[in-house]
């Protein structure tokens, strides 16, 4: 086993992904045997992979432990896994050749060395030595505390590799980056999907920007923009530009002739249950009633709803279905067959609905009432992206609600549409990986 460094990134990697495993973006990280490297780099550009492979390697290469961190108990088995694939690969390219064991998360080499991979925790690496790599650090829950916990053992001789997307600027990876533009004790490397695409990812820029339509998502998961994670979702610029004097929270005599669609955000007791209708009006939809109750018995929010479902020109109606609120929205289902879908809350259903939501304030597709409640419901709601890519709606809760009304209004505007939900799914807009020679894993 005397050449298995010097041939493992050509012969093994080859091996597995043909010729083109590595982009040049990919063998420049690998090759690259600073101490200290960080890495701020596109989603979906094969920057696990290639974390993985130099973990293998050097575990390979002599005696020593290295430490793969990621970001979540599924993030760490992914990893694992294409630990494993590489192993696989050494079988072939040396038959007989097999680890001295193989745990779920711990492989342990002939030589003795270990590649372990596991979730981010303070307590994972207190008192570890070895090589530490940092998957997807702007996402670990806890990342000053593993700092903390892991920086003195990497100091007595050991390597630290930290790679990212960026997640925000509330978080130690977008310090650490920003503070070695200063002066860098770090070997740096960045790798947007442009300078990925150019160096070989085989990647439809256009299809891909299309596909994720937001603006911000695209500028940091694929440009490695920085954005601040404090930004409400739906700015008060934005909201203060649909603000109405027509639009109405007490609903009026409707218009018989009108078109209306309704959204149900059913709370009890900590919540609010909120009914907002919407008219159409040509191409803007106007809010003509926002009717809030707390702590009200559930026969009285049954009739309440019963009396708008029962309006005449009531097209259609989203009603919450999670938790609570699932008995309402069966009962109004069997009663209204035709006019109501229940929604049940997931992040799927959540992202599509919020995205819909602001691209109708974008349009000015809407009005709304100027109530300082309104305003700042809506404007609480924050958005975050998850380690795996999505998206994350969330809101403080606090005694004016938990943004019962941006979900009961983001409903409305789902009725309105009467399109089906469709995730954001980084992993199916265009990106080709997962493919010989495409060098993306």
């Amino acid at each position: 086993m005397k050449k298995q460094e010097r041939f493992f990134v050509t012969s093994l990697a080859s091996d597995l992904y043909g010729t083109q495993v590595l982009l040049p973006y990919q063998r420049r990280w690998v090759e690259d045997k600073s101490s200290r490297k960080i890495w701020l780099a596109s989603r979906q550009v094969g920057k696990s992979f290639a974390l993985s492979l130099e973990a293998v390697a050097e575990a390979l290469s002599g005696r020593c432990d290295n430490l793969l961190l990621a970001s979540s108990e599924r993030q760490s088995r992914e990893l694992m896994r294409k630990v494993r694939l590489f192993v696989r690969a050494l079988e072939r390219i040396y038959p007989g050749y097999m680890p001295a064991s193989d745990r779920a998360e711990e492989v342990v080499f002939r030589n003795g060395s270990r590649v372990i991979s596991l979730p981010a925790n303070p307590d994972t690496v207190r008192g570890f030595s070895g090589n530490v790599y940092l998957d997807e650090f702007a996402f670990h829950a806890e990342d000053r505390e593993i700092w903390s916990a892991m920086y003195p053992s990497v100091t007595r001789g050991y390597k630290l590799r930290i790679c990212s997307t960026p997640n925000g600027r509330s978080n130690l990876f977008f310090d650490l980056w920003s503070r070695e533009e200063q002066g860098s004790s770090f070997s740096r490397h960045r790798t947007d999907i442009h300078t990925a695409h150019k160096e070989g990812l085989q990647v439809d820029i256009k299809g891909l920007r299309e596909s994720v339509g937001d603006a911000e998502v695209w500028a940091q998961e694929f440009e490695c923009s920085f954005l601040d994670g404090a930004t409400a979702y739906i700015p008060y610029g934005m909201i203060s530009s649909v603000e109405d004097a027509g639009a109405s929270e007490e609903a009026g005599v409707l218009n018989p002739s009108g078109e209306f669609y309704l959204g149900v955000d059913v709370g009890r007791v900590r919540d609010l249950t909120v009914m907002w209708l919407l008219e159409r009006v040509g191409d803007v939809l106007w809010t003509r009633m926002v009717r809030q109750m707390r702590g009200a018995p559930f026969a009285l929010q049954r009739d309440t709803l019963y009396s708008v479902l029962e309006a005449p020109g009531l097209r259609r109606a989203a009603l919450d279905s999670t938790g609570i609120g699932a008995q309402l929205a069966e009962e109004a289902l069997t009663r209204f067959r035709g006019k109501v879908e229940p929604v049940h809350f997931s992040a799927i259903t959540k992202e599509d609905m919020a995205v819909t939501l602001r691209r109708a304030f974008e349009d000015r597709a809407l009005r709304i009432p100027s109530s300082p409640e309104i305003r700042e419901d809506i404007h609480s709601v924050r958005r975050s992206v998850t380690s795996a890519g999505n998206l994350r709606f969330e809101a403080a809760r606090s005694d004016a609600g938990h943004a019962d009304r941006f979900w009961a209004l983001a409903l409305a505007v789902h009725a309105a549409t009467n399109t089906p939900g469709q995730r954001i799914a980084y992993e199916s807009l265009g990106v080709r990986a997962h493919t010989k020679g495409s060098g993306c894993y």
